[in-house]
């Protein structure tokens, strides 16, 4: 099932929860109407939400296929700026820019 997985997958449900599905950008608004949801870090923290603070679990940011990555097109991997760029966003100065701007609700590369 993996990303392709839907409501349809639920093979039991013994409390009888209702799922329903939302874009992904709706699921902030939704909050109100619902018991729980799944939302996006992205559209969490766009919605003034705190996920560090107000979400029951969190994803691992451990081998987390969804995490953040520079790519280059092949045969650029050694130009002089994509390997500034690399270094700056993995600079010490960045690092403590996420830490404060999002409150641990974003991570930054370890």
């Amino acid at each position: 099932m993996g990303d392709d997985a839907t409501p349809k997958d639920i093979a039991k449900n013994p409390k009888n929860l209702k799922f329903k599905e939302l874009e992904a950008a709706r699921t902030p608004r939704s909050l109100d109407d619902v018991d729980a949801a799944v939302v996006n870090g992205n559209y969490a923290i766009e919605a003034d939400l705190k996920p560090a603070e107000d979400a029951l679990v969190l994803e691992s940011p451990d081998n987390n296929p969804y995490g953040n990555f520079l790519a280059v097109k092949e045969g650029n991997e050694d130009d002089p700026r994509v390997k500034k760029l690399a270094e700056l966003l993995t600079s010490p100065q960045v690092r403590k820019y996420i830490e404060d701007t999002y409150d641990g609700s974003v991570l930054a590369s370890s």
